[in-house]
């Protein structure tokens, strides 16, 4: 035997044969299958609650006032045109709504959020005497009820001048969210280690040079789930707009879908599935894309008590 045949031996005795690959059993992965119907079947049910009540309205947005009159409540459309949403955007004012709803949920928002976490580092992570006291009395504004305090700000704002504009609304959302902000807020920078901070200190750095610099990159994540709760809330509010709304021009899209009537004040169900139709999908889009930092900021909050 020659040196290459030897050599070409002794490599292939070296090489290890991948393990044989181990089969389940037929019965054990039937059983297994088994074990998961219940699951899959509730999973299933829960897809119909959820989605069948939006594809029922989405539908609906294409039927017109003869057939929901006439037709049964689950038949389809007979045809799929777009006079309802026509009619949603020119008589129903829903571009003006939403022009509304958008001037006065992302300010709202941007102001709910920067407060909210520049009070939850200051309450968390900076340490001063009353912080524990100053959270607490941040937090009985989530016990007060808003519908208590509609009519004293009501009055205010209409002595003050602002009765006839957006600030109403504005200032309310953010009063109204801040506590629960600042809450979940403090309770993410709970979740960062201190010895972080502590570190950014002896190095030098001032409070709010790691507040900028450490504290926000790293509730980057929390920041986008925070925010949107405070977003779909604001955006779906109804009383309080509907409480503040002195003129049609002022309206949001929720106020704005109240309008849909005719002249003898009958309503007009499709240009109203037209109109919650785009307010589904807009939201729903929002929703989809931002889902994965959704949950990454939820379980970032759930690391530390």
């Amino acid at each position: 035997m020659t040196a290459t045949q030897t050599l070409t031996t002794g490599r292939d005795v070296s090489r290890k044969a991948p393990p044989p690959r181990v089969q389940q059993p037929l019965s054990r992965r039937a059983s297994r299958a088994l074990r998961r119907i219940p699951v899959w079947i509730i999973v299933a049910l829960l897809l119909v609650i959820v989605l069948y009540p939006q594809l029922w309205i989405i539908l609906g947005s294409f039927k017109t006032q003869a057939e929901f009159l006439s037709n049964p409540t689950w038949s389809l459309p007979e045809s799929f045109n777009l006079e309802n949403y026509i009619q949603a955007f020119t008589r129903g004012n829903v571009a003006v709504n939403y022009r509304n709803s958008l001037l006065v949920t992302l300010p709202s928002v941007a102001i709910i959020v920067l407060l909210g976490v520049a009070a939850g580092y200051a309450l968390e992570v900076m340490i001063w005497k009353g912080r524990h006291t100053t959270l607490l009395l941040i937090l009985a504004g989530i016990m007060v009820p808003g519908q208590m305090i509609l009519v004293p700000l009501f009055t205010v704002y209409f002595r003050a001048g602002l009765s006839n504009t957006l600030w109403p609304m504005i200032l309310t959302y953010i009063v109204m969210g801040l506590p629960l902000t600042t809450f979940l807020m403090a309770a993410y920078f709970r979740a960062i280690p201190r010895e972080i901070f502590e570190a950014a200190t002896m190095d030098g750095s001032g409070p709010l040079k790691s507040f900028f610099v450490i504290g926000l990159p790293l509730m980057k994540n929390a920041i986008i789930t925070v925010a949107l709760v405070q977003f779909f809330s604001v955006w779906n509010d109804l009383l309080i707009a509907l409480t503040f709304t002195t003129k049609p021009d002022l309206a949001t899209i929720q106020v704005g879908l109240l309008s849909l009537n005719d002249q003898y004040g009958s309503t007009q169900y499709g240009p109203l599935f037209a109109a919650i139709s785009i307010n589904i999908v807009v939201l729903l889009v929002v929703f989809v894309f931002l889902n994965k930092k959704i949950m990454a900021g939820l379980a970032a909050g759930s690391l530390k008590g």
